[in-house]
């Protein structure tokens, strides 16, 4: 016999909304990237990576610039990717920047993910203190 868990509802509601308040897909993103909403898209993996190919208009923010991250806007959302669904990276510049006030949300999937989906993939570096979109 299968131990199928029973989850909670009220429990499920709230992970949940998190999910969908901190997280995003690359459609989702594809999305308010053509419709020019007010985020800037950080690319968090090495920068030797980021310069093979990235989102277009994604800024470079590799670890060791995360504590003093230049391009970052309280006024903004930061959609924020790494590697892969099982890469952590993202999820560690987004609590880095979510401590020092900024809004963000981590791209599910990362780059395997956007590539995946069939979208664009540009190489032409953006310097960190060029706002986008």
């Amino acid at each position: 016999m299968s131990n199928v868990p029973k989850a909670d509802p009220a429990i499920a509601v709230k992970y949940f909304q998190q999910k969908l308040d901190y997280t995003c897909g690359a459609v989702e993103l594809k999305h308010w990237l053509e419709e020019k909403a007010p985020l800037i898209v950080i690319d968090v993996r090495r920068a030797e990576d980021y310069k093979k190919g990235h989102i277009p208009g994604a800024l470079s923010i590799p670890r060791e610039q995360w504590e003093n991250a230049k391009g970052l806007s309280k006024d903004k959302t930061h959609v924020v990717y790494c590697y892969t669904q099982q890469c952590h990276l993202a999820a560690g510049a987004a609590l880095v920047f979510a401590k020092k006030g900024y809004s963000v949300v981590e791209l599910e999937g990362g780059f395997d993910n956007w590539k995946a989906c069939g979208f664009s993939v540009d190489n032409v570096a953006i310097p960190n203190h060029v706002q986008t979109a």
